[in-house]
């Protein structure tokens, strides 16, 4: 069998007829999509922890969190740009981080002919599960430019608990 036989077109004909199979999970996708942005545009203008202007979307602040993990402790590493440390609760239950705040912002901008005052409220929080035991009375947290860093020493038994297996060449 010839491999030009598999292809659904001849060899120098140029009208070729292409057929689509859609999914209707893509359609509905779609329509849902297109639903959202007509309701939510992009100029809505209420999204709280961002300056003030065109693009920004509704509710567009979602913390990132950067977690590194050691022998000896968890670190976790979160941006919260424009909060103070009275703006941000961090607790800890059982095996769940819990970082939370709240930033509210207000925005006046005067001019001869008018005067504009927005304000703007919103609240985040991440809960982030630990893989293991940490000493919660050794548990420290520091907030410095805008970036909160949290050290969380691990029990003893958690320490012991990590086995390195050794890789031999092979």
């Amino acid at each position: 069998m010839a491999i030009t036989s598999l292809l659904p077109w001849k060899h120098g004909e140029k009208n070729v007829a292409i057929q689509r199979a859609d999914n209707p999970v893509y359609s509905l996708q779609r329509e849902m999509n297109r639903l959202f942005d007509d309701f939510f545009p992009t100029d809505f203008g209420l999204a709280p922890f961002k300056e003030f202007g065109p693009g920004e979307g509704f509710g567009a602040f979602s913390p990132s969190v950067d977690i590194a993990e050691t022998d000896k402790e968890i670190k976790v590493s979160t941006e919260l740009p424009g909060l103070s440390e009275d703006d941000i609760e961090v607790s800890l239950s059982g095996d769940t981080l819990t970082i939370s705040g709240e930033k509210k912002a207000e925005k006046e901008d005067k001019g001869k002919n008018y005067y504009r005052m927005e304000r703007s409220y919103g609240s985040f929080r991440r809960a982030i599960p630990l893989p293991c035991e940490v000493e919660t009375d050794k548990v420290n947290a520091t907030f410095k430019k805008g970036v909160l860093n949290i050290v969380l020493p691990k029990t003893s038994q958690a320490q012991e608990a990590v086995k390195k297996i050794a890789i031999r060449k092979g």
